[in-house]
């Protein structure tokens, strides 16, 4: 007994003298260089990525009627608040969380090159993000542990600083290493992410065409190069099933089990399935119905009881559903700035489908969405920049820049490329018998090949003049899911023009930018005065001002 007495006295007094020896200054929460892992900050910066792009891919997509914009004007969409978020998000976490690998992770000792790249594609991403949104942002400040009033910087040097990083990338992945990170977008294939760098660089180029005598020579090296991404290269964020601890399923799977949330986009569902006289194969695997009829009760959508407005009338937009006969097959959204209140109508609307929420492919069940159970159970993913996209960028930098190529074959090229990923992913989804019992390959290929032809007519009965707004219809087409593209496609060259209008005669100015965030405005003395609409334009827009150019 004596003996463990003494042995307690003799490790109290240790353990006293131990902690002596502490810095009472340093937190044992306080993540540092010395006790971070790389690979675990890196994780954050992915992730963190993949909510922030949520986040403007949706507010982009209502702007362009890929969804419905629920507000009645402009103005009461997007105020000072509409992008705190994605703000916060860029640098709190994820620009803040980069420095920290760059500048105190990655050292001579411990060098993580492969690491560092991957960050720096992020970053690039990030601050073209917020230049394309925002317009002049900070970023020489920004990150200054001293500073807590940052200037902005103006939004061409952002944007430079953001093809810098590209650069730097480049040359990053191109290292050696065995300190590899957990890659959640390409599981470590330098190939690919040299690939992205390329095409994001063709991104810059492309973005800046209207204010940069040499993007159209980069991009035709770019593209004679032929190192853009390819099939089977698509950058995407995917997700997973689990429910809980965490939720790692797509956020629009979130319409699943309790039904309501956003409206799909009337405008967009006309042109999955009325405008060229044939349906989009595509259409059942972006949406599922709940009802294959159209409501006929005023109570369950307010407009069956109602006239469309005089200027819907004036421009033959279709008003309440894409197609008001009796021949209307349920898709059931609303139309550009509708603000009405939401009736009870969260089983009976058109939902997100498989693709890319990861839910259910409509195979005329039309049956209500109230399991999070169903479909594939969440396991979408966020299609940042696919191999498809490339071929619409180059086709309109043949087609505006004088790039040499075939702009009608790079878009039939892009439209067959965008088929093809929905169609892989849903096969290699647990909804893959669902998909092939309705959609037997012979169908499906048919059904493209339809669609193709009909797209090429159209190339071919344009005027020139006209083409573009092929290029970008079938773009933005192909954009579901990713808001961000098809906000700069419609900025960058005013096409799909002729878009469904809001409901009111004036909706206010359409958003050329976002004002700066409350965050940013109400907490930094330098912060500069509020911008006095959403009209001003970002750098690379030189468009005619106003709305007729976008509306």
């Amino acid at each position: 007994m004596k003996r463990k007495i003494y042995s307690l006295i003799v490790a109290c007094t240790l353990l006293f003298a131990s902690s002596c020896d502490l810095d009472l200054l340093d937190s044992p929460n306080e993540v540092t260089a010395a006790t971070a892992d790389p690979s675990w900050v890196l994780n954050n910066v992915q992730l963190a990525y993949a909510g922030m792009f949520e986040g403007i891919s949706n507010t982009g997509a209502q702007i362009t009627r890929i969804l419905s914009q629920p507000n009645v004007n402009y103005q009461n969409a997007y105020g000072p608040e509409a992008l705190n978020g994605v703000w916060s998000t860029s640098y709190a976490t994820i620009l803040s969380d980069i420095q920290f690998i760059e500048n105190e992770l990655n050292t001579p000792e411990r060098p993580i090159p492969r690491h560092v790249a991957i960050a720096k594609v992020i970053k690039a991403m990030v601050l073209m993000h917020l230049v394309d949104h925002i317009g002049d942002v900070p970023y020489s400040k920004a990150l200054n542990a001293s500073d807590f009033a940052p200037t902005v910087d103006s939004a061409e040097d952002v944007y430079k600083v953001a093809l810098d990083e590209l650069v730097a990338a480049r040359a990053a992945f191109a290292i050696s290493t065995a300190a590899l990170p957990t890659d959640l977008f390409y599981n470590n294939n330098v190939v690919r992410w040299q690939r992205l760098v390329n095409t994001l660089e063709l991104r810059y180029y492309l973005n800046t065409k209207l204010v940069n005598s040499g993007s159209a020579a980069r991009i035709a090296a770019l593209v004679a190069e032929d190192n853009l991404l390819k099939a089977g290269d698509d950058f995407v964020f995917r997700y997973g099933t689990s429910q809980t601890n965490p939720d790692s399923r797509a956020p629009k799977f979130g319409q699943y089990g309790g039904g309501g949330g956003a409206y799909q986009s009337t405008w967009f569902m006309y042109h999955l399935t009325e405008a060229k006289g044939l349906e989009d194969p595509r259409v059942r695997y972006y949406l599922y119905r709940q009802t294959t009829t159209n409501p006929t009760d005023p109570d369950e959508l307010r407009c069956l009881g109602e006239i469309a407005p005089g200027h819907y009338l004036a421009g033959s937009f279709p008003f309440c559903l894409p197609n008001m006969t009796v021949n209307g097959k349920g898709y059931w959204g609303r139309d550009h700035l509708n603000n009405e209140g939401i009736p009870p109508d969260g089983f009976r609307r058109t939902m997100y489908g498989l693709y890319p929420a990861g839910g259910r492919f409509d195979e005329n069940s039309a049956s209500p969405v109230n399991s999070p159970l169903l479909g594939a159970g969440g396991a979408g993913l966020q299609p940042i920049m696919l191999s498809a996209y490339v071929d619409f960028m180059v086709a309109e930098a043949i087609q505006t820049l004088g790039v040499p190529g075939d702009a009608k074959q790079r878009v039939l090229d892009g439209v067959t490329k965008h088929m093809d990923f929905v169609r892989s992913f849903a096969l290699a989804s647990s909804q893959a018998g669902v998909v092939t019992a309705f959609h037997p390959t012979a169908t499906w290929n048919a059904a493209v090949a339809a669609y193709l032809a009909k797209v090429g007519a159209d190339w071919d009965a344009a005027a020139t003049d006209r083409k573009m707004n092929i290029i970008a219809r079938e773009y933005w087409l192909s954009l579901f899911g990713n808001g961000a593209e098809s906000y700069n496609l419609h900025r960058r060259t005013g096409q799909p023009d002729n878009m469904q209008p809001g409901l009111a005669v004036d909706p206010g100015l359409f958003p050329r930018s976002f004002l700066y965030p409350t965050v940013f405005t109400v907490t930094n003395k330098n912060a500069p005065a509020q911008k006095a609409n959403l009209g001003q334009r970002v750098f690379w827009d030189t468009n005619p001002e106003g709305n007729g150019w976008v509306n």
